[in-house]
């Protein structure tokens, strides 16, 4: 209906004329063209399914650690080891001494759902371990390269293999390893760019697993936890073994945290209508800090609950100063059919029952205890003392005159330039330091008692109380060389020259050194300076002592085919097995050499953290301590054995021969090859050589193991803890092959 106007009229005609137009141009559907079909549902590739799993579960670098880490908890571990590169994404390594893992459980190892931890769902209600889904390794072999290297109890080699994706990519080979399983993660997320991408800051992830490594060695104090950098010499998580919760976040975090905590302990009975035991630590007033740290712990698991952390932050914001967060440390134990454990992906938070009486008790409790000691604050009183000024003073031997204003600093002579590999920091050509002055004042005493307690703490239990180990001590530090301790300082190692030798540079000056006597010299020292107090390595399969000095009798034999001596190496090995068996306390007291009743060597010291000695060597090792201790006399003995110690920890070449250039052929064997050339003159037995590769496979293995050990390990512990004595200077443990400034001479003259 219109009005009957002029325009309105003219707009209907308008709309008219266009609908028209509309309804010609469009096109009639065709009959060719079938209407779109729903989306066909199809079931997708297993691998694909995987690989999406695997993001779920490894969000990023900290998430494979703590899976790794938890597994070595489950294995009864006591010793727990981890190593990192570039934040985890170039290398996760995880060593630990448990049970280890079977020979015939290898090949499904890494296949999803497949756990020692259950058999059915109602075993979820009961778990006492930390994994249970059989997905973690599963995940990392969809996302990384991973090699896992165990033996298990009583047997005489371990075994190596590689997964991907979730399968073998080989069967396992024998091989030489420590008690316990040796996983290594590499390549993280290697296929999944754009979360590779998203984790490029490694400072970042290294720190997040830094955290983790720290909650868990407080919470899990039978066990020693270790975290370090890949190629670092400190490890920035070391923990040992405690009785005591204090003592362990007193290591893990320090002095200053442990002095502001107070005890909490809440139980609860059913008649509460929730059962629950907790006890842990909250701080004090005296606590300062701008981050909230609550390390929570339910059932022995580490876990994340927001809604507890809020309670807590609200006593502390109504007690203590603005801005100021606290420190907490809780370990909650309740029935484990009231936890719900199966809810995140990473296993991170879980589900309580009660959760909210649970939290409303312990902010009670948390809130009494912080009022009835909040009466005095602490604070600290810092001195000033003029050392600043002093050490910039002292930054060079040399006294440096101001130069005139405009005027450039004096250019280095070229011949007296140190050429140095930036690009490789932690590796062997990295910049040379200024040499540390000698001789500082007086004022700076107070820095040498920092600085030799860091070194106290770096190599723990240094001092020794009895006075003939104070007495070798005095010896090692008199008998030092100034000029090849301020070398070894601040060498740079080169590479290996042949079996022996090692070359390192120093400033401008190359140099051969003779890896077996260093490695010997500080092995001997580091024997003293934790007299008494060493960690252990526990053998797999104890060995007795009478056949292992009887093979180290035989192996010095140079007629072994000669029987008529057999009589008399076996009264030697009876009679050494007698001497050490009469021993055997001290050697266990103060070497951690320990002898069980039955004559079986069970436990060896550890000299230097990550390196484990040749066990080829423990019959030798053990034959020295027989023969070449002088048991009598106190300093005598203590120096006999300490010596025997450093000889067989020492980097020896390994009794295998070198697999490189012409040693291969000490791995090449012959067999017989026929060929039936003329049935008249019948068969040609002709002669082939077939290298043996699983033997050359094992040379090669320790040949690189022990160049890793003398650069990452060797090297930066003489950097530390070596003072080398007069006698390298002499007897050809070092020898200079080349001088920049010389061979500018040389080549100058042509």
């Amino acid at each position: 209906m219109t009005d009957g106007s002029p325009l309105a009229v003219a707009m209907e005609e308008e709309e008219s004329t266009a609908m028209a137009m509309e309804v010609e141009e469009s096109p009639s559907p065709s009959p060719s063209i079938a209407p779109r079909d729903p989306p066909k549902i199809q079931r997708l590739e297993e691998s694909v399914v995987n690989r999406i799993a695997a993001g779920e579960v490894i969000q990023r670098p900290v998430s494979a650690v703590k899976e790794l880490v938890e597994n070595s908890l489950d294995a009864d571990s006591t010793s727990i080891s981890v190593t990192v590169k570039d934040g985890g994404l170039k290398l996760i390594q995880v060593s630990d001494d448990g049970h280890g893992i079977r020979r015939e459980d290898l090949p499904i190892l890494c296949e999803r759902h497949t756990t020692s931890k259950l058999s059915k769902y109602e075993d979820l209600f009961s778990l006492s371990s930390m994994g249970f889904r059989g997905e973690a390794l599963a995940s990392m072999t969809y996302v990384a390269h991973v090699t896992v290297t165990t033996i298990t109890k009583g047997q005489i080699h371990g075994h190596r293999v590689s997964y991907r994706d979730g399968v073998m990519e080989h069967e396992p080979k024998a091989c030489a390893a420590v008690k316990g399983t040796q996983i290594m993660v590499e390549n993280l997320f290697y296929n999944m760019i754009a979360r590779r991408k998203t984790l490029q800051n490694s400072a970042d992830d290294y720190g997040k697993i830094v955290d983790l490594l720290s909650r868990m060695a407080i919470h899990h104090n039978n066990v020693s936890f270790s975290c370090r950098k890949h190629g670092a010499v400190k490890a920035d998580v070391h923990s040992v073994v405690s009785s005591s919760r204090l003592d362990s976040i007193r290591s893990v975090y320090g002095v200053s945290v442990a002095k502001s905590l107070i005890k909490v302990e809440v139980s609860s009975g059913e008649s509460s209508g929730c059962a629950f035991d907790m006890e842990g630590f909250v701080s004090n007033s005296n606590y300062v800090a701008k981050k909230t740290i609550l390390v929570l712990f339910i059932n022995d698991r580490l876990v994340e609950c927001s809604a507890l952390k809020r309670a807590v932050e609200i006593v502390y914001a109504a007690t203590l100063p603005k801005a100021s967060k606290p420190f907490v440390y809780m370990s909650i134990n309740l029935p484990r059919e009231h936890v719900d454990i199966n809810i995140h992906p990473t296993k991170k938070e879980v589900s309580l029952l009660n959760q909210e009486i649970m939290i409303e008790m312990i902010q009670s409790e948390v809130e009494l205890k912080l009022r009835n000691t909040n009466d005095t604050r602490t604070f600290q009183e810092q001195k000033v003392e003029y050392i600043q000024s002093t050490l910039k003073s002292s930054k060079s031997d040399t006294p440096v005159s101001p130069l005139p204003s405009g005027q450039k600093t004096p250019k280095v002579p070229v011949r007296k330039m140190v050429r140095t590999d930036s690009s490789d920091p932690a590796g062997r050509l990295h910049a040379f330091l200024q040499p540390k002055p000698h001789n500082l004042p007086d004022t700076v005493s107070s820095l040498s008692a920092v600085r030799s307690s860091i070194r106290q703490r770096r190599n723990p239990k240094e001092t020794a109380d009895l006075s003939s180990v104070q007495e070798l001590l005095s010896g090692v530090d008199s008998c030092c060389h100034p000029g090849l301790l301020e070398t070894v300082r601040n060498c740079t190692y080169v590479g290996m020259a042949d079996d022996v030798f090692a070359l390192v540079q120093y400033q401008t000056h190359l140099y051969l050194a003779n890896v077996v006597n260093l490695s010997k010299e500080l092995m001997y020292q580091q024997t003293l300076r934790r007299f008494a107090h060493f960690n252990a390595i526990q053998l797999s399969d104890p060995a007795p002592l009478s056949e292992l000095i009887l093979l180290a009798l035989q192996e010095e034999d140079l007629d072994p085919e000669n029987n008529e001596k057999d009589h008399l190496k076996e009264r030697i090995a009876e009679m050494n097995t007698e001497l050490l068996m009469e021993k055997v306390e001290m050697l266990e007291e103060y070497f951690s050499v320990f002898i069980d009743s039955d004559g079986n060597l069970s436990r060896l010291p550890v000299i230097l953290d990550q390196y484990t000695p040749d066990m080829d060597r423990v019959p030798e090792f053990l034959l020295c301590l027989g023969n070449d201790v002088e048991w009598e006399d106190e300093k005598a003995c203590f120096q006999g054995v300490s010596a025997a110690i450093g000889n067989f920890y020492a980097m020896h070449p390994p009794l295998l021969p070198n697999p490189s250039g012409d040693g291969v052929r000490f791995y090449t064997k012959t067999s017989e090859k026929s060929s039936q050339e003329n049935p008249a003159l019948g068969s040609n037995v002709e002669m082939e050589s077939v290298l043996d590769q699983d033997l050359l496979s094992d040379a090669e293995t320790a040949w690189a193991q022990r160049e890793w050990s003398i650069q990452h390990v060797l090297f930066p512990s003489m950097r530390l803890f070596l003072k080398p004595p007069a006698s390298m200077a002499s007897n050809g443990t070092f020898v200079k092959v080349a001088s920049l400034e010389k061979l500018y001479k040389i080549f100058e003259r042509c």
